[in-house]
């Protein structure tokens, strides 16, 4: 399985996390996931997943006019069922990744 394939199974409620902790637009959640470490997920990837995060009705997204006069920006913010995703979302990280590292600490 390539890191690509896991990657794809996280990205989304990974992005919900930042997401959770203030408005924020694309390029901005791109600088959080590579200060994360997540150096492979490009600007291009992961609006995709916004455009379906926000049919799905998980976030909301405004425009505003950036300081240096260029064009709007489009922000994201978590709507309540988005808060909920991420709640699920974190309860099964949490289990699958407890069971991930003791099967991999029993290894040997």
């Amino acid at each position: 399985m390539s890191s690509t394939q896991i990657l794809k199974g996280i990205l989304e409620g990974c992005l919900l996390s930042i997401i959770a902790k203030g408005e924020i637009y694309g390029y901005e959640m791109t600088e959080k996931l590579n200060s994360y470490g997540f150096t492979m997920v490009s600007e291009g990837s992961i609006y995709p997943l916004l455009l379906r995060m926000k049919k799905e009705e998980l976030v909301a997204t405004h425009h505003k006019k950036i300081p240096s006069g260029g064009p709007k920006r489009k922000y994201y913010t978590l709507t309540p069922k988005g808060e909920d995703e991420l709640k699920e979302f974190k309860q099964k990280w949490s289990a699958i990744s407890e069971s991930v590292h003791e099967l991999l600490g029993k290894e040997g």
